[in-house]
């Protein structure tokens, strides 16, 4: 059951652990839902046939999970690698993410049927309210009804800090299963993680490697010792630091060695050491997944 005594996702037939095809790891939402612990991110792959291409590759070599938005702009190529994939669609973990310039009351609900129509999909197993700004109450009782209706596996929400996530909580019937937040090595959402465990939501990590604006990371000590003991590189090692904090990253490349490199991080793992000297790197502070900043909610209504 969800928190709050509200019906589970029941609209399909039951998705089971599909480590043993892919080896990729699951972890269970609130609902019981399995989701990929590692997925392929399309933020920023505006060009469509590139981003097929992309997607492609990803299923090819593993991923399950598949990443967009509506402000991304490549549903519909996402929908099309998706669709010629050849893989049966239970075995497929489709999140995308809603517009808050679709957030008004009935407009997220239409949003979200479209984004459908793109993906070529009959359900999506998570959607995610994109920003808490506009009225992301209206869009989340929205989310709620399509999600009690079977057409959404999961609903969750991105970039909602822990007042705004508690807030959400209190006043609706279904408790967000997932929150996508930025995280990496030097923003590890320490606090917000700990409001997102006691109310049960499983935290995805946008932006793991720094979104190439912090590249330094790459280079640090902490990372290379570990990758050198470990035959790694040091993504991978960032990536296992998230996975092991009890993130699920969605790492993103249009480099076909990088994206298979990403998924190799399942094979090993991280000591305590290692972990402590990593965690000593977070500075607490985001690049971009900062809304509580009055200058960005002022220029949220003009982003392209």
């Amino acid at each position: 059951m969800d928190q709050k005594g509200s019906a589970p996702w029941g609209g399909l037939p039951e998705f089971q652990n599909n480590k043993g095809e892919t080896d990729m790891e699951t972890v269970r939402l609130s609902n019981g839902v399995e989701m990929p612990r590692l997925g392929f991110g399309t933020y920023q792959i505006r060009d469509l046939g590139e981003c097929e291409a992309c997607v492609t590759e990803a299923i090819e070599a593993g991923y399950r999970m598949i990443d967009t938005a509506q402000a991304y702009y490549n549903e519909e190529a996402v929908g099309a690698a998706l669709s010629r994939c050849g893989l049966d669609r239970k075995e497929l973990f489709v999140v995308t993410k809603v517009n808050f310039r679709n957030f008004a009351a009935g407009r997220c609900r239409e949003s979200v049927l479209a984004s459908m129509e793109k993906l070529r999909v009959e359900y999506l197993d998570l959607v995610l309210l994109h920003w808490p700004f506009n009225d992301y109450y209206a869009a989340w009782r929205d989310l709620e009804a399509l999600y009690n209706e079977g057409l959404l596996r999961a609903i969750g929400v991105s970039n909602f800090h822990p007042d705004r996530l508690v807030d959400l909580i209190n006043y609706n019937r279904v408790t967000p299963h997932v929150n996508q937040v930025e995280a990496h090595l030097f923003c590890q959402q320490r606090e917000a993680r700990g409001w997102m465990e006691k109310y049960g939501v499983v935290p995805m990590a946008y932006a793991p490697l720094g979104q190439a604006r912090r590249k330094e990371m790459y280079t640090l000590p902490q990372v290379l010792g570990p990758a050198e003991r470990y035959g790694k590189t040091p993504a991978q090692v960032m990536l296992r630091f998230l996975l092991q904090s009890g993130f699920l990253p969605i790492p993103k490349s249009v480099h076909p060695q990088r994206i298979r490199e990403n998924l190799e991080v399942f094979d090993f793992s991280l000591d305590s050491g290692e972990m402590d000297a990593l965690r000593a790197l977070d500075t607490g502070v985001a690049m971009i997944g900062n809304p509580e900043n009055p200058v960005r909610a002022e220029a949220a209504p003009h982003w392209k």
